[in-house]
């Protein structure tokens, strides 16, 4: 076992080599709590006291972390503006929270700790999410009618079964595509930390945890605001 990964990162089997899996930290009433868990337990906890901490005493003249969120908020109107248009700046706050969210899990690997993105399970409830997103509003933006044949239907009612996968296959290539670049970067390090455990490739990992992680998280963000654009129009 390389000791610059934790337990948690990756588990060594004498039977099948080195393989990759969330390790479970506890267990609560027989159910197998893994680390993707816990990790994405601490993020939520630090975002929450980030958020609180920079809106407790706001200023007209921002300041630490009221200027910083200022920042990551014009950023996203900026996003919402280029890619769904000004009048749907209401979308900010899901946008901001699923960003930061991304951040945050993406660049734990920084610090060894398996990202919980490096896990099909966060990867698939986040693009089931946009997915549900997408169909709820193109429903209310257009109606029952409308949407269906829209999206299911037009411009050849033949169509249909190819245009219903595609619908489908939406959340599951975005999914797939968060978590194959994120359990890439780690299989790729976990490799290198476990044939050459002297080394410490720090370029590798600007790359592979820093560099991929907030490439895939403003990816998975465009997307996102793609597809219920694309649902709403």
């Amino acid at each position: 076992m390389i000791n610059f990964f934790n337990a948690a990162t990756y588990v060594a089997s004498a039977e099948n080599g080195l393989t990759f899996e969330p390790a479970v930290m506890f267990e609560i009433n027989g159910f197998q709590i893994v680390e993707t868990v816990t990790t994405t337990w601490v993020i939520m906890a630090v975002l929450v006291i980030l958020s609180i901490s920079a809106t407790r005493n706001m200023t007209m003249v921002p300041r630490g972390l009221q200027h910083f969120f200022e920042v990551v908020i014009d950023g996203i109107h900026y996003l919402l503006d280029s890619t769904m248009g000004p009048a749907r700046r209401g979308f900010a706050a899901y946008m901001m929270t699923l960003a930061l969210f991304l951040v945050f899990a993406n660049l734990t690997g920084l610090i060894g700790i398996r990202q919980p993105t490096a896990d099909l399970n966060t990867t698939f409830v986040l693009s089931i999410l946009t997915f549900l997103c997408t169909q709820f509003y193109a429903f209310k933006e257009k109606g029952l009618g409308k949407y269906i044949k829209e999206t299911f239907f037009s411009p050849v009612p033949l169509l249909f079964p190819l245009f219903l996968v595609g619908e489908l296959a939406n959340p599951v290539s975005l999914g797939f595509r968060l978590f194959g670049n994120m359990l890439g970067g780690l299989v790729m390090m976990g490799l290198i930390y476990h044939f050459a455990p002297i080394l410490v490739p720090i370029p590798l990992h600007l790359y592979f945890d820093l560099f991929a992680g907030l490439i895939q998280t403003l990816i998975f963000v465009m997307l996102t605001m793609t597809y219920i654009t694309m649902g709403m129009d």
